[in-house]
């Protein structure tokens, strides 16, 4: 009689995380940065419909990275959690902070109970208003969560782009137009061709802006800015 199959705990969640990070490093990088009137989000997608990058709530935005519809599947699960806790309570007591527990929290249980984990990575990012400072997390494929600070990076090579970020972005936080300038120059490195503002997609959380605080950058506005 064959003996049964056996694979050891640790090496199940070995493979599970594996599996996981192959298909978060196929995909192509986006980056939050701070920068002095807000939050920068910068991703390599061609995609003009596609969004990697979306606003959640007033001044809540969520990135993702990896699989698009499983990625997709958590930003829209996030806005309806953050509708309904505004709805109920109210809007202030809907925090980045929260969001990224939840999501943490699925992320850990579809990780440790399923056979095969989602091959995604986010960011969920809150700009500070009246004085507060701006919260950037980071939730893995586990479900582990990082407080990041100044600037994160999801998805390809991650870590290459954050390298190159963290090179160039020194000292006091940058304009927009620096900030953005930094990111698509870290971007550039990792894809075979050079990047064109059609080829980006990029949006910000404005501190100043009255109302909701996420705004979309048109490509003309993206190449007005890079432009010399």
């Amino acid at each position: 009689m064959p003996m049964p199959y056996y694979v050891s705990p640790e090496q199940m969640m070995q493979d599970k995380a594996e599996y996981a990070k192959k298909g978060i490093a196929k995909g192509r990088s986006s980056i939050a940065m701070e920068y002095a009137d807000g939050v920068l989000f910068t991703a390599d997608n061609p995609s003009a419909s596609l969004h990697k990058i979306s606003e959640v709530y007033d001044n809540i935005a969520f990135a993702g990275a990896g699989k698009y519809s499983e990625f997709e599947n958590l930003r829209k699960a996030g806005i309806r959690h953050a509708d309904l806790k505004g709805f109920m309570y109210s809007r202030e007591d809907v925090t980045a902070r929260s969001l990224a527990n939840g999501y943490s929290q699925s992320l850990g249980t579809i990780f440790s109970q399923e056979m095969k984990p989602l091959e995604v990575e986010i960011l969920v990012v809150q700009v500070g208003t009246n004085g507060q400072s701006n919260e950037i997390y980071r939730i893995s494929f586990d479900g582990s969560i990082i407080d990041e600070k100044s600037v994160a990076v999801i998805g390809g090579k991650s870590e290459a782009v954050l390298a190159a970020l963290k090179e160039k972005a020194t000292g006091q936080l940058p304009s927009l137009k620096a900030a953005l300038g930094f990111c698509v120059s870290a971007l550039d490195q990792t894809p075979n061709q050079k990047l064109t503002p059609e080829g980006l997609e990029v949006a910000v959380l404005e501190r100043s802006r009255s109302g909701r605080k996420f705004r979309r950058l048109a490509p003309a506005e993206v190449r007005q800015l890079l432009s010399a």
